[in-house]
């Protein structure tokens, strides 16, 4: 991708993507048309959310050949190339919420350039919601600039939150929302981290912390930071993942609290 055309053109072949996966799976949720597995522990994989990675990874393949993908559904090397165009791809971010009925899901979609995500779309096909940005050039929602919030104290803060898939060594999370509860007007768990991370970006919550996969934050983090959230991560693992594709102890936030966020957080 060399000029910002080139960039508006994969950005809007993305969104077209994810809308069209979207439908997809909102048709197949009204039909019962899929089917759910497990596939590590409690972590659920419906035929849809397969469905829905084969689509995308159709359209974007048959516009942008030489581009490479990573996916969510797609088992990769433990050491992945993240050299030049690759597109990271969450099919169905929300998937137990899809399993049940609940409208809380979202499709992610982002394209990086060496490691380093350039544009991102969060659809969220049962709302009817397509948040977008590209890099220096703002967030939007349905076409619509989005920013985040100027809640500037913790007390009256708003923040998203989640749980791991591994439930081996819950305490840490639980720990986190003692905090989160103590201190914050209120926390939000509702399923799907890309959508949260959105929402932050539109000033419907305030934050957002839990430790994420890559194709959790690839867009929704380039989303939010573009609509003036700060991020950060609260720890650093050892990783070969490129930094703004690190997802453990991901926090984002207006950035009236961020700074306040952390340090309740990251203190002993």
């Amino acid at each position: 991708m060399k000029n910002e055309t080139e960039l508006e053109f994969a950005l809007n072949e993305a969104v077209t993507a994810a809308r069209r996966a979207g439908d997809l799976i909102v048709e197949w949720s009204r039909q019962a048309k899929y089917e759910v597995r497990q596939k590590q522990g409690s972590e659920l994989v419906t035929t849809a959310d397969l469905r829905s990675d084969e689509l995308i990874r159709e359209h974007l393949g048959s516009k942008f050949p030489q581009h490479r993908f990573l996916s969510e559904e797609v088992v990769v090397e433990d050491k992945f190339d993240f050299s030049g165009p690759v597109w990271i791809i969450d099919p169905i971010d929300g998937t137990a919420n899809y399993a049940h009925g609940h409208p809380y899901v979202s499709i992610s979609v982002a394209l990086t350039l060496n490691g380093e995500p350039c544009l991102g779309v969060v659809h969220a096909p049962f709302l009817h919601e397509t948040y977008a940005a590209i890099l220096g050039a703002g967030a939007t929602c349905n076409g619509h600039p989005v920013r985040v919030s100027e809640v500037s104290e913790l007390r009256r803060a708003l923040i998203g939150t989640g749980f791991p898939h591994d439930r081996s060594d819950v305490a840490p999370a639980i720990e986190r929302v003692r905090r989160l509860v103590t201190e914050c007007l209120d926390i939000r768990r509702v399923g799907s981290p890309a959508l949260d991370i959105a929402w932050v970006a539109a000033g419907r919550l305030d934050a957002h912390v839990e430790s994420l996969a890559p194709w959790d934050i690839a867009a929704a983090g380039l989303i939010a930071t573009e609509a003036g959230a700060v991020r950060g991560n609260l720890w650093s693992a050892v990783s070969s993942l490129p930094p703004l594709l690190q997802g453990e102890g991901f926090i984002v936030a207006t950035p009236g609290i961020f700074e306040q966020l952390y340090k309740l957080l990251i203190s002993q």
